[in-house]
């Protein structure tokens, strides 16, 4: 019996932008027999142009996985990650190559995937039951555990086109994982849910894991690619980067994040990430004393964190935040403009944006940070929780020891923050 769970070979994914396939009538699929040479000599007669109207999502994708792994795959947005695990869950076929999937797969890929609406909870996990060919009384067995782990209760007997996006996630990752299938694909499932589901989550997927079925898993928070996975995976633009042990992996990925010039611009406002409210144009880091962006930090000065942004809704009411993560993606710290946040009042936050350019700066005092490479999530959203955009990992900096706090101590320092606190001693004796 084969060993191999995943096997991909010469995998491609090609979309055709702004295409959208609709169902044909029995005389428009007639009709397409009969003219498809004609059609097949046009497509040929193409000009190199309309090529850019088509995009491989994935391309050239080789590797395989081994019953009982658990691997991770990360990569930066648009990367081709839930692409790759649509094809593994037979969602959509690949254009090109193949990938062989040998057992029972359980997907969790985005909020409500594979429930029906008009179902209650009770009935969509029977449902999803049968299509993973489990038996009824199989089911039965696991149907409270199902409803303890995702805290439905209450809510069981309800249409879950009536749960909040909270609800669908904890009750579609207890469906995926409680089901027994042989190989789980899961898709950034921390993006959703309280820090204490999160912590329930990854304490399912280790014993998942430790049961010797096969784990697929996106994710952006990179500490748990490093403790639950045993191999990872780096897609970069469609393309498999790099493979390997998750700390080396994680690293390479971490370094090519990092922006050499200390900064990243998006000139164009129509190719810049967001949408018809709010594009990014930059993300600096700026430091005192340098003129210009840098990448290379002195851990004694202020640092600045710049985000330049096009407000297109006149009258919006916008905030900015960010996320600082550490080398192996443990989130430091999280703040923002907003009034109860922010150590400044902000001039901006809460006032209606007339359209054009803003820039938001966060600033962070010297001898706060310890030596280190540190990574930007940029956000820009509207109200309270509303995120537009959310650009994770939009550039990266390192964070050098000046020798100032060296005079006793040669060693590393250990701790996200390094921060220089008053101290004092009293003789009580």
């Amino acid at each position: 019996m084969s060993d191999i769970a995943i096997r991909i070979e010469n995998l491609g994914k090609l979309y055709h932008i702004g295409e959208r396939q609709g169902y044909k009538t029995l005389r428009e699929a007639i009709t397409n027999i009969f003219t498809a040479p004609l059609r097949k000599f046009k497509e040929a007669a193409k000009s190199k142009d309309e090529a850019l109207n088509y995009i491989w999502a994935l391309k050239n994708i080789s590797f395989e996985i081994n019953k009982g792994e658990v691997v991770g795959i990360i990569g930066g947005n648009g990367a081709g990650k839930t692409t790759l695990l649509k094809i593994l869950s037979r969602i959509t076929p690949p254009t090109e190559g193949y990938a062989e999937v040998c057992g029972r797969v359980g997907s969790l890929l985005e909020v409500g995937t594979g429930f029906h609406p008009e179902l209650t909870g009770r009935d969509n996990i029977y449902l999803n039951g049968a299509i993973l060919g489990m038996e009824k009384q199989e089911l039965n067995r696991k149907f409270d555990e199902i409803v303890a782990f995702a805290e439905l209760e209450k809510f069981i007997d309800t249409p879950v086109k009536h749960y909040s996006s909270g609800m669908y996630v904890r009750l579609a990752f207890a469906v995926a994982a409680h089901l027994e299938p042989e190989i789980l694909l899961i898709d950034e499932v921390l993006a959703v849910g309280d820090a204490a589901f999160q912590k329930k989550c990854l304490g399912k997927m280790g014993d998942v894991a430790r049961e010797g079925r096969t784990v697929v898993l996106i994710s952006h928070n990179m500490p748990s690619i490093i403790n639950l996975c045993q191999r990872a995976l780096l897609l970069t633009a469609g393309r498999l980067e790099k493979e390997g042990h998750p700390n080396d992996v994680v690293q390479h990925y971490l370094d090519t994040v990092r922006s050499a010039s200390g900064q990243i611009v998006w000139p164009e406002a129509a190719k810049a990430p967001g949408n018809d409210i709010v594009r990014l144009q930059a993300v600096r880091i700026l430091q005192e004393g340098i003129d210009g962006p840098a990448a290379d930090i002195d851990i004694s000065k202020e640092v600045v964190i710049e985000i330049s942004y096009w407000n297109l809704k006149d009258g919006a009411l916008l905030y900015t935040a960010i996320w600082l993560r550490d080398q192996i993606g443990t989130v430091v710290f999280s703040t923002a403009n907003t009034t109860s946040v922010s150590l400044t009042d902000d001039p901006w936050y809460g006032r209606p944006q007339p359209k054009g350019l803003f820039q938001a700066t966060c600033r962070i005092p010297g001898n706060f940070l310890n030596e280190g490479l540190y990574s930007v999530t940029a956000i820009v959203g509207r109200g309270a929780a509303d995120t537009q955009i959310l650009q994770d990992y939009a550039i990266s900096f390192h964070v050098h020891d000046t020798g100032q706090m060296r005079k006793e101590y040669f060693g590393g320092w250990i701790g996200i923050v390094r921060p220089r606190l008053a101290w004092e001693t009293k003789y009580t004796g």
